[in-house]
């Protein structure tokens, strides 16, 4: 079987003709322009729906009876289905040539996960959700590579840096909504108004024009996609990244929230939680990389980014109020917000466009062994020796990450003769 590269063309399929390829030119840029504007949107109410109960999930587990144990086995199936399900997701897309089914099945399954959250009191309905939802994140890998299409290769960093602000953005808006709406009107209320969010957005992606391949340029056959996940910066990278949601699912999107209650917060009150971790946060993905990849490179602001998430998560355990927790995620926000672009950017530096989504299905199944190893395991730790078990294993895994990082990227320059 044989592979094109992608291109964007019209929803008929046909090609510019010879003569109108000036005008074709530009009216194609002015598409690729709205289809990008479009394409955002739909990514900032997928990730909308699918964040909306985050901040309130592990109290909302524990509410229903369940153990710490069982609390990470909630947050952490999320990450399993993604796990099982983005590698075949990636290959089958970049084999059958299709990515806007891939983006109605990440919409569908958000919202069917929702629901799911209203099944019943008992946590199997929560695990249930969840890893539905898992289901839905698994997708993010047809998401991620599409939007990078509508761009030219060379400027694939800017794209992933928008697309970032994006979902951060998304994700920083519901979770501001979802302590206030439990607070108001109960548990159930952020599953809801996710499964609503999501429905619509459904309805809005159908118009969605799929991407197809073009013509021209060379063919990329089906065992060729095989040797993409043994490229070295590829697998460096995803590691690193595993690292990364290891420690983002023990804190802000685990356990953080349910010590903020432990601290005297209320629910309402996690509202500022999530603000003072993710508008840093998202402040530092649209700027960091321009204003300190040029003065630090790209090494040195990743060792910032683990170092600094390492020392405020150590802090976590040892705070005295709720106040002094926000003040500390502060800093984990601008922190984290240095790592995930940058990574994300380094999955798929020199992939070929046709094997891109192989490429990140890889880097995103890979990394998503953090988003439920993780958790789970910070689970574990917690039900023994309380919650700052889990935080001081997220402070050790960004300091580990910190250091793999000075020397695996050193060993990349090296092998490039650098």
């Amino acid at each position: 079987m044989t592979l094109k590269p992608w291109n964007q063309t019209p929803q008929d399929g046909s090609a510019p003709q010879a003569a109108d390829r000036t005008t074709a030119g530009t009216a194609g840029t002015q598409n690729n322009r709205k289809n990008r504007r479009f394409f955002l949107l739909l990514v900032f109410l997928f990730w909308f729906s699918s964040y909306i109960y985050v901040p309130v999930l592990s109290p909302y587990v524990e509410h229903l009876g369940a153990s710490y144990l069982m609390v990470g086995m909630v947050i952490g199936v999320y990450g399993l289905m993604q796990i099982l399900l983005r590698m075949p997701i990636g290959i089958g897309s970049d084999v059958t040539g299709r990515r806007r089914s891939y983006i109605w099945l990440g919409l569908a399954a958000s919202g069917v996960g929702c629901l799911l959250f209203l099944g019943g009191d008992q946590p199997g309905w929560a695990l249930a959700g969840r890893a539905v939802s898992g289901v839905a994140a698994s997708a993010w890998v047809v998401y991620s590579i599409m939007f990078a299409d509508y761009w030219p290769k060379e400027e694939s960093g800017r794209a992933m840096g928008m697309l970032q602000f994006t979902t951060v953005a998304a994700q920083l808006t519901s979770m501001l909504l979802s302590g206030y709406l439990v607070d108001r009107w109960g548990w159930n209320t952020p599953f809801i108004l996710g499964a609503l969010v999501a429905a619509g957005a459904l309805l809005l992606a159908l118009r969605l024009p799929e991407q197809r391949r073009s013509s021209d340029g060379p063919g990329i056959r089906l065992n060729e996609l095989v040797p993409v996940m043994r490229e070295p910066q590829l697998v460096r990278v995803s590691l690193l990244s595993v690292m990364a949601h290891c420690v983002l699912f023990i804190t802000m999107f685990g356990y953080t929230p349910s010590q903020a209650l432990n601290l005297g917060a209320s629910k309402g009150d996690l509202g500022w939680l999530t603000l003072s971790f993710m508008l840093p946060h998202a402040i530092a993905t649209l700027y960091g990389r321009r204003l300190l990849v040029g003065r630090m490179g790209d090494r040195g602001v990743l060792t910032l980014g683990f170092a600094g998430t390492a020392a405020f998560t150590l802090l976590i355990p040892f705070l005295p109020s709720f106040g002094a927790l926000c003040a500390t995620q502060i800093g984990n926000g601008l922190m984290q917000g240095l790592i995930f672009p940058l990574l994300l950017g380094k999955s798929v530096e020199g992939i070929h466009p046709a094997k891109r989504a192989t490429a990140m299905g890889f880097y995103q199944a890979v990394y998503a062994l953090g988003m439920s190893g993780g958790p789970f395991v910070a689970g574990w730790i917690s039900s023994l020796w309380g919650l700052r078990g889990g935080f001081w294993l997220g402070a050790a895994v960004a300091a580990a990450a910190a250091g793999l990082t000075r020397v695996w990227l050193r060993e990349h320059r090296m092998e490039r003769g650098e």
